[in-house]
C-alpha cells in the first residue's frame, strides 16, 4: 500500500477515511432522495419490488446476476437511480425543443440534459431553426428508408449498439445490418470489456467468465482486480459482504482506496444497520498499485507461487502447484514459470508501486486458499497492454486450478445490464462462420463475411469523413468516445443520423444533414404489442438468460418498444429487397424472435422460449467451467509478452502524469444522476485527484485550479479543464478525475493492442495551473473580459 504522506491542505486527505461504511443509512436515504426528485416515490417503489425478480424486469443498471431466491429487496442504490431515472415524471416533449437550439444544448451538462426528463415524441432535425420538431413515426420510417437506400456502400453505414438493448432487439440489430449488407458494429462493449471477449480465449477458449453465482459462497478467497464494486456493480457486495462473515479473505488491487471496498455495511443485514459505525471491513489486503502497474503485480505473485512450489520440490513438502490439473490441461508452464523466476523485484517493485512483501502477503492468501475468484473490471481492460494482464491473472488462476471447478475461477464484471447478451446474440463486427452460415439458412440470405468497423475503427472511419450513416441503438456514442474534440465535428459531414432514446444526451445535439431522434420504450415500462404484453430477455455477467418485463405505464403513448423501431426501419429499407421476412409478425410477438436465435444458436438457446419461462432463466453453455479448452490446441494456455515491463507506457519517473479516468457514485456510465460522489466526499465533478507528493512537485493547492494537458506524441494537441486539485490517496506519479469530462484526453491510437479497447485507465498527462480569474472565466462564473 503506499503510505501516506504529510500533505499541505488542512481538509483530511480525500480516499483515507476509515470511518463511516458504504452502504447502510447512506445508500437507503440516497434511494429517497432520487426517487423524490424524480417526482415518483411510490410509483418507483412499487417498481423497485418486482425488479430481479421471476415475472418482474430486469435492472437497467449493471450486470450482476439474480440469485435463484431473490430477497425481498433485490435492488441496490444505484439500480434504484436508475428506475428513479427511467420511471420520472419529467418529460421532454416537442414545446421543450422548440425553445431550445442544438446550439444552446450542446452547452449544457451531461446530468442537464438528462434531468429534462423522458423523450415523448418522434423527432427531425430542422435545420433552419436549429431545432427537432415532431415527425410522425410512419415519416421519420419511410425518410430514413429512403436515405438508407441512397447510400453508394452498404459499408458506409455504421450501427451503434448499446448494452441497454435485449437480446431480441439487438438480434434484429444485426440481422438489419447484415441483410443490409455490411458487419460494423461498434458497440459499447468495444469500450470497456474488449479486452476480456479477445484475450481469455486465447488462455482458455472463452471469452466469459466460468463462475455462477453460488459459487461465491464456496470460495476461500476472492481477488478483486482493477474493479469497484461499491459503485459500479454494488448488487456484488452482498457476495462480498457475506464472504467476510465467512473468514474469506478479499484482496484487493487498486490505484484509488475506495471507500465500499474498506467498509460496507449491508441495508438488508439487521446487525449493520442497527449498530453505530456497522459493517463490516471488505479488503483483508488493499494493495494500491500504481496506474499501469497491475502486469508486475500479477507476475510478481505468480512468481512467489512458482519459487514456493521450486522449494517444495526440492524439500519433497506437497506441491504448491496443482501438477495433476496442469499436466492434463495446459501447456506452456515451463518458459512462463521461467520468464517468473528471472524477474528481479527491482523491477517488480518499480513497475508495480508495491513492496515485494506485499506481492509477497497476496500470493500467501491466495497459496492457502483451495478455491480462488479472481474478479476484474475496467482497471484492467482500459489499458495498452489490458490483455497481457489479463492473461497474467488467468496464469495466476492456472497455477493452482483454479479455473472450471467450485468456488473458483476468473470473473469478469461487465458494467452493463446486457453487454454480453448484445454479443452473444450477433452483435459482432468479427463474426464467425458457423453463425453466419446458420443466419443465411434462418433467413434466406447471404450475410458478409468480411470484419466490419469496432468503435476506435469507427472513429477513425469518421474522421476520414468515410461514413455516410449513423444509427444508434441507445447509448451516447460521440460523448463515451476517446479524442471527442476531434470526432465529434465531423458527425456534421454525416448524410444521416438516427439515434433511439429514452432521454436527451449529448450524442442528440450533434447533427448529420438528415437527422431523427426516436424515443422508445424503457425496461422498466409495459411492452403491448399484437399478441399481449412481452417479454425480452437478457443475459448477465455469469452467462444466466433471463426474461424481463415491464409493469409501468410508458411515459408516452407514442413510444415504441426497440424491437419496434428496428424492424420499421428495417422494413422501410429492406422491405421490397427481402419481402419474405415478415418484420410485422416478429414485432408482433417476441417469441417468434426467440425461436429465430434458437435456430442460429441452437446449442446456446436451445428450447429458448420454454426455459425463459424457469425461475432465473437458464445458464449457457461454457466449456471452461467444464474444463473443455476450445483453443487451436485444445489446452489451456499460460501466456506471457517477454517484453512488457520494458514497454510500459508510464515510467515510475515520468515527468507526465498518468490519469486515471473514474466514475462518481451518482453515475452510470455518461449518466450524471448528480454531481455528488458521496464515496469519495466530492460534490462537484470538474476535480483533478492528485497525490500530495505531485502537489508538492507541480506547486500546487488544494483548491487550484489546472489543465490537463494530453501528453501523448501522435502531435495532436488535446486539453481539459478546468480542473479544481484536491488531495487524494492515490499513488505518487498517478492521478483521477471523472469521465466523460476527460475523454477529449484519450488518443484513439491509445487502446489495447488486440482489442481496440481505449486505455481510458492510463493517459498521459501534463498540468498547466490557471489564475483563479481564468478558471471562473472558463468556468462561466464571470463575464469574460
Amino acid at each position: 500500500m503506499t503510505k501516506q504522506s504529510a500533505h499541505s491542505p488542512a481538509q483530511p486527505l480525500h480516499g483515507t477515511q476509515e470511518h463511516g461504511s458504504a452502504g447502510g443509512w447512506g445508500a437507503l436515504n440516497a434511494v429517497t432522495q432520487h426517487l423524490s426528485r424524480q417526482k415518483v416515490l411510490m410509483r418507483g417503489n412499487k417498481a423497485l419490488l418486482t425488479m430481479n425478480k421471476p415475472g418482474g424486469f430486469d435492472c437497467p443498471s449493471c450486470a450482476w446476476p439474480d440469485p435463484k431466491t431473490p430477497h425481498t429487496f433485490e435492488y441496490c442504490e444505484n439500480g434504484a437511480k436508475a428506475v428513479a431515472w427511467e420511471a420520472t415524471r419529467k418529460r421532454t416533449t416537442p414545446e421543450f425543443f422548440a425553445a431550445h437550439t442544438l446550439s444552446e444544448l450542446r452547452t449544457w451538462t451531461d446530468h442537464d440534459l438528462e434531468d429534462q426528463g423522458r423523450l415523448t415524441h418522434p423527432l427531425r432535425y430542422d435545420a433552419a431553426s436549429d431545432t427537432y420538431r415532431p415527425v410522425s413515426w410512419a415519416d421519420a420510417f419511410a425518410e430514413i428508408g429512403t436515405e438508407l437506400r441512397a447510400l453508394d456502400d452498404p459499408w458506409k453505414l455504421e450501427l451503434y449498439t448499446s448494452g441497454r438493448s435485449s437480446n431480441e432487439s439487438a438480434f434484429l440489430y444485426q440481422l438489419f445490418g447484415r441483410l443490409y449488407g455490411m458487419n460494423n458494429f461498434p458497440d459499447c462493449s468495444n469500450m470497456c470489456h474488449e479486452t476480456t471477449t479477445t484475450a481469455m480465449p486465447e488462455s482458455i477458449g472463452v471469452g466469459k467468465g466460468t463462475l455462477d453465482l453460488e459459487d461465491f459462497a464456496q470460495a476461500d478467497a476472492i481477488f478483486i482486480i482493477g474493479q469497484n464494486p461499491g459503485t459500479n456493480s454494488p448488487r456484488m457486495m452482498s457476495e462480498l459482504h457475506d464472504a467476510v462473515h465467512r473468514g474469506v479473505p478479499i484482496v484487493t488491487f487498486n490505484p484509488l482506496r475506495e471507500k465500499a471496498l474498506v467498509r460496507f455495511a449491508s441495508p438488508q443485514a439487521v446487525r449493520d444497520m442497527a449498530l453505530p459505525g456497522g459493517g463490516v471491513a471488505i479488503s483483508s489486503q488493499y494493495h494500491q498499485v500504481r496506474i499501469g502497474g497491475d502486469m508486475a503485480a500479477m507476475q510478481g505473485l505468480c512468481k512467489v507461487v512458482i519459487e514456493a512450489d521450486d522449494e517444495a520440490r526440492r524439500s519433497g513438502a506437497p506441491r504448491i502447484l496443482d501438477v495433476a490439473f496442469i499436466e492434463q490441461h495446459c501447456v506452456g508452464l515451463e518458459a512462463f514459470a521461467e520468464h517468473c523466476r528471472g524477474l528481479s523485484w527491482e523491477r517488480l517493485e518499480r513497475y508495480s508501486g508495491l513492496t515485494q512483501a506485499a506481492m509477497r502477503d497476496a500470493a500467501q492468501v491466495y497459496m492457502k486458499a483451495e478455491r480462488v475468484i479472481a474478479c476484474w473490471g475496467m482497471g484492467v481492460t482500459q489499458h495498452r497492454r489490458g490483455g497481457d494482464v489479463l492473461q497474467q491473472i488467468i496464469n495466476l488462476l492456472l497455477l493452482r486450478g483454479n479455473v472450471g471447478k467450485p468456488g473458483a475461477g476468473p470473473c469478469p464484471i461487465r458494467g452493463h445490464s446486457n453487454v454480453q447478451g448484445d454479443r452473444t446474440v450477433g452483435i459482432y463486427q468479427k463474426p464467425k462462420e458457423p453463425f453466419l452460415a446458420r443466419l443465411d439458412q434462418a433467413f434466406d440470405f447471404q450475410a458478409p463475411r468480411e470484419g466490419g468497423d469496432d468503435v476506435v475503427e469507427c472513429c477513425e472511419a469518421l474522421l476520414r469523413d468515410e461514413p455516410q450513416a449513423f444509427i444508434g441503438l441507445g447509448g451516447n456514442f460521440f460523448r463515451a468516445i476517446p479524442d471527442i474534440d476531434r470526432v465529434a465535428p465531423h458527425v456534421a459531414n454525416l448524410r444521416l443520423t438516427v439515434q433511439i432514446a429514452t432521454k436527451l444526451n449529448w450524442s442528440h445535439t450533434l447533427h448529420g444533414r438528415s437527422t431523427f431522434l426516436l424515443p422508445c420504450l424503457g425496461r422498466t415500462e409495459r411492452d403491448v404489442q399484437a399478441s399481449g404484453v412481452q417479454t425480452i430477455t437478457v443475459e448477465d455477467s455469469m452467462s444466466m438468460v433471463h426474461g424481463s418485463t415491464g409493469s409501468l405505464e410508458p411515459a408516452s403513448p407514442e413510444l415504441l418498444s426497440e424491437i419496434a423501431i428496428v424492424a420499421g426501419i428495417a422494413k422501410a429499407t429492406l422491405g421490397e429487397r427481402y419481402p419474405h421476412i415478415d418484420w410485422d409478425a416478429l414485432v408482433g410477438n417476441y417469441a417468434l424472435i426467440r425461436d429465430k436465435i434458437e435456430a442460429v444458436l441452437p446449442e446456446q438457446f436451445a428450447d429458448y422460449n420454454a426455459r425463459i419461462e424457469q425461475p432465473g432463466g437458464f445458464r449457457l453453455p461454457n466449456a471452461a467451467r467444464e474444463r473443455k479448452w476450445d483453443t487451436p490446441n485444445g489446452k489451456a494456455n499460460f501466456l506471457f509478452p517477454g517484453d512488457v515491463l520494458d514497454e510500459d507506457d508510464s515510467p515510475p519517473d515520468a515527468e507526465h502524469l498518468q490519469l486515471m479516468t473514474i466514475r462518481s457514485h451518482d453515475q452510470f456510465n455518461t449518466t450524471i444522476y448528480s454531481n455528488r460522489d458521496r464515496y469519495r466526499d466530492i460534490d462537484e465533478r470538474m476535480v483533478a485527484m492528485l497525490s500530495p507528493e505531485d502537489m508538492r512537485r507541480h506547486e500546487v493547492q488544494e483548491g487550484d485550479f489546472i489543465d490537463f494537458v494530453g501528453d501523448a506524441l501522435d502531435g495532436y494537441p488535446r486539453r481539459a479543464g478546468p480542473f479544481k486539485v484536491i488531495a487524494f490517496d492515490v499513488p505518487a506519479g498517478c492521478c483521477a478525475a471523472y469521465y466523460p469530462e476527460t475523454n477529449s484526453l484519450a488518443p484513439l491510437a491509445n487502446h489495447d493492442t488486440r482489442s481496440h479497447t481505449p486505455a481510458s485507465k492510463s493517459l498521459p498527462v501534463r498540468i498547466e495551473r490557471l489564475s483563479q480569474e481564468q478558471a471562473m472565466q472558463r468556468r462561466g462564473l464571470i463575464a469574460a473580459g
